[in-house]
């Protein structure tokens, strides 16, 4: 049976597959092991949701809101719902002087503790398989000459 996390542990880990998923060629597993962290942290009242920002780089419009959102000593984004816009107050402009306190601890380490504390895995990629390829077949090695004597033959 798996041991129970403490607030601290999953923060870290949160803050590890965060800190990865921005520079991972496939994030997609990461960016929902986050999220789907932060929302069981927030149901369980482990964390607790602050406020809204101004997102940085807003998508497709000219300002987009992300709800900012306390779990243990880390601060982190995500998406907001309907609901959050009525219930939080609205906090301006992201702080760039805030960051978040270091962290050592790696990917494969974070990504089993959430894993294990959300119950999400990830999805086995298919290859899938070519079909069978044609084989070298090498020409005869007298194909320039010929028996003819000449072109009019």
């Amino acid at each position: 049976m798996a041991t129970q996390k403490t607030d601290a542990e999953i923060a870290q880990a949160i803050f590890t597959v965060n800190r990865h998923a921005k520079t991972a060629p496939d994030n997609q597993y990461l960016y929902a092991l986050k999220k789907e962290a932060l929302s069981a942290m927030i149901n369980k009242n482990r964390a607790k949701k602050i406020g809204l920002h101004f997102s940085k780089n807003p998508r497709k419009s000219q300002q987009q809101s992300s709800v900012l959102v306390q779990c243990g000593n880390y601060y982190f984004h995500m998406l907001p719902k309907k609901e959050d816009f009525e219930q939080l107050d609205h906090l301006g402009q992201l702080d760039e002087s805030y960051r978040n306190p270091p962290s050592r601890m790696n990917l494969k380490t974070a990504k089993e503790i959430l894993s294990s504390f959300t119950g999400l895995q990830p999805q086995k990629k298919e290859t899938p398989q070519a079909p069978f390829a044609k084989t070298y077949q090498p020409r005869d090695a007298d194909r320039f000459y010929s028996p003819k004597k000449s072109y009019f033959d």
